[in-house]
């Protein structure tokens, strides 16, 4: 198993079966082409793994867990999940589910996303003790499909450089805790800001920075050919409600929507501000999502 310190290791022989005669298998990086192919079916749903697939390979510590397939008594891949520190699991086989909800048992994950739905069926076979200790969030997953209306005053909004660092980790670190009440800089200094680095050099974070103040920022979390997947969405709290953050992100969107087709993320259903802010931004709803936090 690629991530020990996350997952006890499960000998292939005491997986759990999916249904009958089909079984739960570690996916190997021979298997990539499939998975990828599998996951294609359903584009915006499976963004995060794919995109994991494509920077990272099978397996790799950067992807933070395991993967693994359910397969048909066939041998068709009908489940793949993505088992470790995030949880995220892809599958309309309620069998699978269940196995995959097995495997999980063994890790310590951080959190587990998905598909409202989905999620619900999943976490059902989680132990009693855990679920007793965990956070449920609803969650919205909104969609952009049409690049939208540029305001013509342009903003410095760019690529982030490794020089932004200390800007960006810092707003990250505020933004994790917010969300799920822990500090990734104290839990995990190094590893975040590593991951943080990584991104940068990958060209994944937009910041405009002004006097010495990050007005403005975004990340994308994962990206195919097909949908980009934007996260911390970011504007400086003393610069709120000037018109900024819709500029900036309507001149991402504008320009990420030269390499994709589609722009999702998911936000608090509670939080009405931030919806109404999103659709001014071209973004419209599509389907629920839950966010279970472990602790």
């Amino acid at each position: 198993m690629s991530v020990a310190s996350l997952c006890h290791e499960l000998p292939m022989s005491y997986l759990p079966v999916a249904s009958a005669g089909s079984r739960i298998e570690e996916l190997r990086e021979h298997e990539k082409g499939e998975a990828l192919s599998f996951l294609s079916t359903r584009p915006l749903h499976t963004v995060y793994l794919a995109s994991l697939i494509h920077d990272n390979g099978v397996n790799n510590p950067r992807n933070r867990g395991s993967f693994y397939t359910s397969r048909t008594v066939k041998g068709d891949m009908e489940g793949l999940a993505l088992i470790g520190h995030a949880t995220i699991v892809d599958s309309q086989n309620d069998s699978a589910l269940m196995a995959f909800a097995h495997i999980a048992r063994n890790c310590q994950s951080h959190l587990i996303r998905g598909e409202q739905e989905m999620i619900q069926k999943f976490w059902t076979h989680y132990p009693i003790s855990a679920n007793k200790r965990s956070v449920l969030t609803r969650e919205l997953f909104l969609v952009s499909t049409n690049s939208p209306f540029v305001d013509s005053e342009r903003t410095d909004l760019r690529k982030a450089t490794i020089n932004d660092l200390e800007y960006v980790l810092s707003v990250n670190a505020a933004l994790a805790f917010q969300e799920c009440g822990v500090n990734p800089l104290q839990r995990d200094p190094n590893g975040f800001r590593q991951r943080t680095a990584r991104r940068i050099e990958q060209g994944r974070i937009w910041a405009w920075l002004k006097d010495n103040r990050l007005m403005f920022k975004a990340d994308i979390l994962a990206e195919t050919p097909q949908v980009i997947y934007l996260e911390g969405v970011h504007v400086h709290q003393e610069e709120r409600r000037r018109g900024y953050g819709l500029r900036c992100l309507t001149q991402l969107c504008a320009q990420l929507f030269e390499r994709t087709e589609s722009i999702c993320l998911t936000i608090s259903e509670k939080n009405k501000k931030v919806q109404q802010f999103y659709k001014q931004a071209g973004f419209k709803f599509h389907s629920d999502y839950q966010t279970i936090y472990l602790k």
